[in-house]
């Protein structure tokens, strides 16, 4: 029988899954919460540019929803968590989220923006990645 290592034999191989697959979860959370928090203040403080295309294709107020949205979002996937106050609201976060990319992805697709679908479809597997385990882990 080969030797085992000190953690190998302090954590069975259904704990160290368990390790694994959450600090998988706090990735794709913190990753979330750093796209959407720079796109959110990106739609909130456009530069002179980026103003001009978002207001050409989105009323203001709806680019402004969005950036708050998203903004809040962004703490919704992280400060619960951090802290452990009401944490199942990281799921909810999540599931909002999901709800945004499927529209997004919806309206990218309407203009042919191939790209910004694909972008869209990523960020929405990765925040149904997020609902679904820390939604489990709650129950």
């Amino acid at each position: 029988m080969a030797p085992t290592s000190h953690v190998n034999a302090a954590y069975p191989p259904s704990a160290r899954q368990g390790v694994w697959k959450n600090r998988l979860v706090w990735t794709l959370q913190i990753l979330l919460a750093l796209a959407f928090l720079a796109h959110g203040l990106m739609l909130l403080f456009p530069p002179a540019a980026v103003a001009q295309q978002i207001n050409a294709s989105l009323p203001r107020w709806f680019s402004l929803f969005i950036g708050i949205s998203e903004v809040l979002a962004a703490v919704g996937l992280t400060l619960p968590a951090f802290t452990g106050i009401l944490p199942w609201l990281v799921s909810w976060a999540a599931g909002g989220l999901m709800i945004v990319m499927v529209s997004a992805t919806v309206y990218h697709l309407s203009r042919r923006e191939f790209g910004a679908a694909a972008t869209t479809l990523v960020l929405l597997a990765m925040a149904t990645t997020v609902a679904v385990q820390r939604r489990q882990r709650r129950d």
